[in-house]
């Protein structure tokens, strides 16, 4: 990897950060957990930028939020937030991020395999968010899923629709400026017509 492809990557890991903060502030408190947008951009990241420089725009954007820049749902921040009751979805950002990028590599980015990866994303925020709530709030595990899982699952089922279009319009997009030379028809089989 040569260092003008790592300075790009290096751009787009940080924009993906700054767009999960963004997220973060179209917050609709409904209880412990609030219905967020930042979830929508860590699927982005794991899908456009893969397991590494996806990781890595999430922990800009932690690393951000604990220094107690105000990046976090409703434009907190601060090292409590991730010790309380969302922090274990915000931590569960981290090893989804990774599953996501690794799971849509193996795939070859193809939609399916990126849809089952977010679907796994979302399960391992879910599991050690709900996780969370039931150790930092004394919520039984039932009470922690209906009010920590169950109303977000239409909205994520709404996100994954949408970042579906949004990663197959700007994945080409994303090869082309990092020099990654793209196939031309004859490679893929097309016939040149005969003269």
């Amino acid at each position: 990897m040569n260092s003008t492809h790592s300075l790009q990557l290096t751009v787009y890991a940080s924009l993906l950060a700054a767009l999960i903060a963004a997220g973060a502030y179209l917050a609709i408190p409904i209880g412990p957990v609030p219905i967020v947008l930042q979830n929508l951009f860590v699927m982005l990241a794991g899908l456009l930028l893969g397991p590494r420089w996806g990781l890595g725009a999430v922990a800009v954007y932690l690393l951000a939020g604990a220094c107690g820049l105000p990046v976090f749902a409703g434009g907190t921040g601060g090292i409590g937030r991730l010790m309380g009751p969302t922090g274990g979805y915000l931590l569960g950002y981290m090893p989804a991020v990774y599953v996501m990028g690794w799971i849509s590599q193996k795939g070859e980015n193809r939609v399916v395999t990126d849809i089952l990866a977010m679907i796994c994303g979302s399960a391992i925020v879910y599991l050690l968010g709900v996780t969370g709530l039931v150790l930092l709030t004394g919520m039984t595990t039932g009470k922690a899923v209906s009010v920590g899982m169950l109303p977000f699952l239409p909205g994520d089922a709404l996100k994954i629709a949408a970042a579906v279009p949004i990663v197959r319009a700007v994945r080409p997009v994303l090869r082309l400026t990092s020099g990654v030379r793209l196939p031309q028809p004859k490679e893929i089989g097309d016939t040149v017509p005969a003269k």
